[in-house]
């Protein structure tokens, strides 16, 4: 039987992981067999860049830890080896990273996730981070509306051309 000393290691274990799952929009469960050290590595860099953690946690400890959050749905998913990954500010571009190495690994997938408290399975997460990103959206919208607004600053000048010319 285990001592109490790493029992009581584990449990302040699950207790920090539940911390910050408990604040972190986004919490993706992922299958990272067959990727090696020097990709790891970048994958780590690269969601460095938008204040994203990934971590390898064992299963075990990552269900108690959604337990205690009170995220239910994922036991099914903590098979395997699982990386944890999460992030308290930016959800989109953490799922966008993720998606874009598991396009470039074949091995590396997305097994679900929660995202603002919803518990989403690998192909919404995946739908999710093919949006264009806000930024994107934005000018998107704003080229929308000015090519609509200079059409009618057309119209309102050629009426006021006719209106001088009669």
């Amino acid at each position: 039987m285990a001592s109490e000393k790493i029992l009581n290691q584990k449990k302040e274990e699950v207790s920090n992981l539940a911390a910050k799952m408990k604040d972190a929009k986004i919490i993706l469960l992922t299958d990272y067999r067959g990727i090696n050290v020097a990709d790891v590595t970048g994958l780590r860099a690269e969601l460095r860049k938008s204040n994203s953690e990934y971590k390898v946690i064992k299963n075990n400890i990552t269900r108690r830890a959604l337990a205690e959050v009170g995220i239910e749905g994922l036991d099914e998913i903590l098979e395997g080896p699982t990386a944890v990954i999460m992030n308290n500010d930016d959800y989109l571009e953490t799922a966008k990273a993720i998606y874009n190495y598991s396009k470039e690994n074949d091995f590396y997938k997305i097994k679900g996730g929660v995202i603002e408290g919803k518990v989403m399975t690998a192909e919404e997460i995946i739908t999710l981070a093919k949006l264009p990103s806000r930024e994107t959206l934005l000018s998107m919208l704003a080229g929308a509306l000015l090519g609509n607004i200079s059409k009618l600053a057309v119209a309102l000048n050629e009426v006021k051309a006719q209106k001088e010319n009669a």
